[in-house]
């Protein structure tokens, strides 16, 4: 292929030029064989509190910044086919109204749910002046996180269950109903679950487009609780500003959202856990030779449709580092 490229250089220099370029940006994120190490990072500020879709007023400053590290090691072993571990470590501070209507501060760090995850490539194509790829990725997620936080959602339920004259509460507080919840502030989710996606890549001379997906699909795990089936994106336009043999530098607009249903405990729906949210914001990616890739971007809400009372996010921050050898 790098024969290719040098041939067409001869003939058409400045498409060709811009699009080995390109393929040598690409080499970092998808074929060079061997060691990748790296990390993602995501931080998550949620203070909006929303029922049905509808803010709401949150007089306690109700709050949960959330942290996620995704440290990850992995091995290309051939263009094709590749595999890599996610280990992610998490720190969340919030400030919760509790069921007895007192206030909780706290911060609290762990290890979350390792996933191991397999990649293949099914489908390469380049042209004069375009590339296409199109990947698959399949795995499983392993219960490595603390999942004790879920014990409260079995309080909630009983709580719920009782009549109004014994419902927890105080004067000030009265029945404040909390949108920070057990949920929300687990490290980990007790199951075993499997993962399956994709990534496409094409390109157009110096603008290219993304899409990645990711569904989740879930088991019972710990305290009979059952997180629902996840599906979540990411992908939209982007240019390159820098484009050279050795670097590129692009920019863009990121697209990216979830969808998910309503968790089970028990066998019985939790009315608090569905959403489908919408994010856009800017994103730019740096890539130096074959060895490393470097990746910021922010996203801000734009649709946030969710079921019963939770707190939603108002900020998402994400940055990635990665090294080959």
């Amino acid at each position: 292929f790098r024969w290719h490229c040098w041939h067409t250089r001869t003939t058409r220099p400045a498409a060709a030029c811009d699009i080995c370029a390109i393929y040598s940006a690409t080499d970092v994120a998808e074929e060079k064989t061997g060691i990748r190490l790296g990390f993602a990072e995501q931080y998550t500020q949620f203070g909006s509190e929303q029922l049905n879709g509808r803010n709401q007023p949150n007089p306690f400053g109700e709050h949960l910044y959330s942290s996620n590290t995704q440290l990850f090691g992995g091995y290309q072993f051939n263009k094709w086919i590749g595999l890599q571990l996610n280990v992610p470590i998490l720190v969340r501070s919030w400030r919760r109204v509790l069921e007895d209507g007192d206030i909780q501060e706290s911060t609290r760090g762990g290890i979350g749910d390792i996933a191991l995850i397999a990649n293949l490539l099914a489908y390469d194509a380049l042209w004069d002046n375009s590339i296409f790829r199109f990947t698959l990725l399949g795995g499983l997620k392993f219960p490595t996180g603390n999942a004790d936080f879920l014990s409260e959602e079995l309080a909630e339920q009983q709580a719920d269950e009782e009549p109004a004259s014994v419902k927890h509460g105080d004067e000030e507080h009265g029945d404040f109903q909390s949108g920070v919840h057990g949920h929300d502030l687990a490290f980990g989710s007790g199951s075993v679950d499997g993962i399956v996606g994709y990534t496409i890549y094409w390109s157009y001379y110096r603008f290219f487009m993304t899409a990645a997906m990711q569904y989740k699909a879930t088991t019972e795990g710990s305290f009979d609780y059952q997180f629902a089936n996840d599906l979540t994106w990411l992908g939209g336009p982007n240019y390159y500003l820098l484009l050279d043999h050795d670097y590129a530098l692009s920019m863009g607009a990121s697209l990216s959202g979830e969808t998910k249903g309503l968790d089970t405990q028990k066998g019985q729906r939790l009315d608090d856990t569905g959403i489908t949210a919408l994010y856009v914001g800017p994103a730019f990616d740096f890539a130096w030779e074959s060895k490393l890739s470097a990746e910021i971007a922010a996203d801000l809400p734009v649709v946030q449709n969710n079921t019963a009372y939770q707190i939603v996010p108002d900020l998402r921050l994400r940055a990635a580092l990665v090294w080959r050898f």
